[in-house]
């Protein structure tokens, strides 16, 4: 029976809004491609279906002209270490995004 290895570390959440841009290019493609060059090995965005914000507007999919402008989560497992540094460099950009760290046990299923 294969075991898998259980490491501890944390899972980092950035959240913004689908169309908000850094650089001129979307703010979670932007996200993904900063941890993309810092070695991280793997992130998703995931779009909400309604939520709302600090400003208390509620924003559903159903609504087309809302629908636009819902928050997308762009999510990470990682070291600590692999987390501050993704940090860093997310804040020496000055980048305007909320963002959630938690502890977290991860591993991988299957062939490596």
């Amino acid at each position: 029976m294969n075991q898998e290895t259980l490491h501890q570390g944390v899972q980092l959440s950035f959240y913004c809004h689908t169309r908000a841009r850094h650089d001129g290019v979307l703010m979670y493609e932007w996200l993904l491609e900063r941890a993309k060059k810092s070695g991280i090995g793997g992130g998703s965005a995931f779009r909400a279906m309604c939520g709302f914000g600090r400003h208390g507007v509620l924003r559903e999919e159903q609504f087309f002209e809302l629908a636009d402008d819902l928050a997308v989560k762009v999510e990470f497992l990682l070291t600590e270490a692999q987390a501050q540094t993704l940090l860093e460099a997310v804040r020496a950009c000055g980048v305007d995004a909320v963002y959630a760290i938690a502890p977290a046990s991860f591993a991988s299923l299957g062939k490596t």
